[in-house]
Parts: structure tokens; C-alpha cells; sequence
């Protein structure tokens, strides 16, 4: 567990540089590159693209945090608390709802859709979870409840967190000494599941299964309502072996596990609309590195093939020609 990876030394102190802060710029970069690599092949002009990540990136950190604060509005005592980013405090559903309507104002105000960048973001998503969870672990925020005293000592060490020296943290171990009785001189906290880990690996599974869909889909924005359902199952089952205290509840339920009740029959619905619609109608299917093609509805009707008698019917004249030419011969 490194919550700070390592310190700059400035004239007024050493700048600590938090491993969190740098896994969210770490997926921020390798997601540009996934969307201009995708976007390119949707045949979407660069400008576009870039200017459209700008924006729904800047739009998911505001909405993150703003999650983060309606959640826990007894953390902060100042302005400087609410834009400190560098040790975490960001939502995950409140990025993904912040980047969607930033996405989707900035594409209409430039007269375009939504459904032409959402699949191309859709695998950058399920990165940027991958990757930031790996930043929560490190931290330690995102924690699981205790384990069991029976399970496996691989599991029981990785969900294992430290004192930390300044006597603050971990986030775990502050949490066991406040409500499980945890010794204030213990060096680390009870064994918890790591939460975060599970969670890192679910992106890394959602990141290869919206890449597959990308090159298969049979209608735009097809990945994008996929990621949602699936990850709203996921994320409301996780919800019931975490065990940190800001995610906030309400109506016996988590603050995530509300939005996914609430995202994952939306996402559904038009999901299964658009799978109707496709069988109805032929609609544009993209692959990759090859051009636009069109799927065929599985209600179309097959062509008539023609009738034996038709083809005698086409056949007769030439026959009759044919003995015409013979009898004229025969003449001669």
C-alpha cells in the first residue's frame, strides 16, 4: 500500500504526489489514445474526438466529486478541501453521469449525436475503472468488510491495511478503531476484502467484453447500454461487501446501488428496443478495419427463387429459334 508514491521538494515543502491522483491521470492518457485509435475507425475526424474527450473528461471529474460532496457534505470546512482531488473522494456513477450529459451537450451544440461517441467510449470506461481502483487499493479508500477468520492467507493479506506513520490512516484501520474496537497501537487493520482489486479486475472483463461488442455491435450505442447493464448488476452486488462509510444511504441502500436501480431497466429498455429496431430494418455495422456494412434483419423475407415453369417459359424462345434455323438449313 503506497498512498503517496513519492514527494517533490519545492521551495515551500516537499509536493506529495498521491498514487490515486496519479492512476487518474494514467487512465486519463491511455483512454485518449483508445478513443482516437476506436474513433478513427468509426470514421470520426480527430478535432472531434479530441475536443469531445476534453470535455466529457472534465464533465466526469466535476460529476465524481460532486457525488462525493452531496454524499459527505460534513468532510469539507473550506473551498480548498472541495477541489483537493489528489487523495481521492471521486465517485465512480457520478463520473459516468457527469461525462455522459457533458458528452451529450457538447455534441449537440456542435449538431451532433451522441450514439457516434458513446460506443467509441464505452471500452474507455471500463479502462478508466480498471485503472482507478488500482489508485483506490493503494490508497486504501473503497474497502471491503472484514473477512472471515477461515479465509484463504493470500486473500487475508491483500486486504490487509497499515497504520500509516502520521497516525491518520489508513482509511481501514481509522475505521476499525472507531467501530470494531481495533487496538489505537494495532499495525494494521482486520482483513478486509479488497474490494478495490475486485473491482479493478470487473474493468479489466468489461474492458474486454466492450471491445468485442465494438467490432460485432448491430446498432449504435449497442456497447455503451451493454456496459451500463452489466456494470450496474456488478456494482450493486459489490456494494453489499464494502464496507466505507462515505458512499452514503439511503432507503437501505447504498448510494450507488440507487443509481444502478434506477440506470440499469433505462439502459435495458433501449437496449432491447435497439435490438428490435435492427431486426425490423437493416441498420450500419462497423468492424474494425473494414468499411460500413449493413446487417441483415432476420425478418426479411428470402427472394423468390424463380419457378421451373419460368425458366422453361425463358428457355422455349431459344429452343424455337434454334429449330427454326435447322429446318431453314434443311431446305437448302
Amino acid at each position: 500500500m503506497h498512498p503517496i508514491l513519492f514527494e517533490i521538494p519545492t521551495p515551500w515543502g516537499a509536493l506529495p504526489i498521491y498514487s490515486y491522483g496519479v492512476m487518474l491521470g494514467t487512465s486519463m492518457i491511455v483512454a485518449w489514445y483508445v478513443i482516437m485509435w476506436l474513433g478513427e475507425r468509426e470514421g470520426e475526424g480527430r478535432e472531434t474526438l479530441a475536443n469531445t474527450f476534453i470535455v466529457t473528461a472534465v464533465s466526469a471529474i466535476v460529476g465524481a466529486r460532486a457525488l462525493y460532496i452531496l454524499t459527505n457534505p460534513g468532510e469539507f470546512e473550506s473551498f480548498q478541501d472541495l477541489v483537493n482531488l489528489r487523495g481521492g473522494g471521486l465517485v465512480a456513477y457520478g463520473g459516468f453521469l457527469g461525462g455522459f450529459f457533458g458528452a451529450l451537450f457538447y455534441l449537440r451544440s456542435q449538431k451532433r449525436s451522441l450514439l457516434s461517441f458513446a460506443d467509441v467510449a464505452a471500452p474507455t470506461l471500463a479502462l478508466g475503472l480498471a485503472l482507478t481502483r488500482i489508485g483506490c487499493y493503494l490508497y486504501g479508500c473503497d474497502y471491503g468488510a472484514r473477512l472471515e477468520d477461515d479465509a484463504p492467507s493470500w486473500l487475508r493479506a491483500l486486504g490487509t491495511f497499515p497504520h500509516w506513520a502520521d497516525g491518520n490512516g489508513s482509511p481501514a484501520w481509522a475505521h476499525h478503531v472507531a467501530e470494531y474496537d481495533l487496538a489505537h497501537d494495532a499495525a494494521h487493520s482486520f482483513p478486509v476484502h479488497p474490494t478495490q482489486i475486485y473491482e479493478s479486475l470487473a474493468g479489466f472483463v468489461l474492458l474486454g467484453v466492450t471491445l468485442f461488442m465494438w467490432r460485432r455491435r448491430s446498432f449504435r450505442g449497442e456497447v455503451l447500454l451493454a456496459l451500463t447493464m452489466f456494470y450496474g448488476v456488478w456494482r450493486f452486488a459489490i456494494e453489499y461487501v464494502r464496507d466505507d462509510p462515505e458512499r452514503g444511504f439511503a432507503f437501505g441502500f447504498s448510494t450507488s446501488q440507487l443509481v444502478s436501480l434506477a440506470l440499469v431497466p433505462i439502459a435495458g429498455f433501449f437496449y432491447f428496443e435497439g435490438k428490435k429496431a435492427q431486426q425490423r430494418a437493416p441498420v450500419p455495422v462497423m468492424r474494425l478495419g473494414a468499411p460500413e456494412t449493413y446487417a441483415t434483419p432476420t425478418t426479411a423475407k428470402p427472394a423468390r427463387e424463380s419457378a421451373p415453369s419460368e425458366e422453361l417459359e425463358a428457355v422455349a424462345p431459344e429452343a424455337k429459334k434454334s429449330g427454326a434455323k435447322k429446318k431453314k438449313g434443311a431446305k437448302r
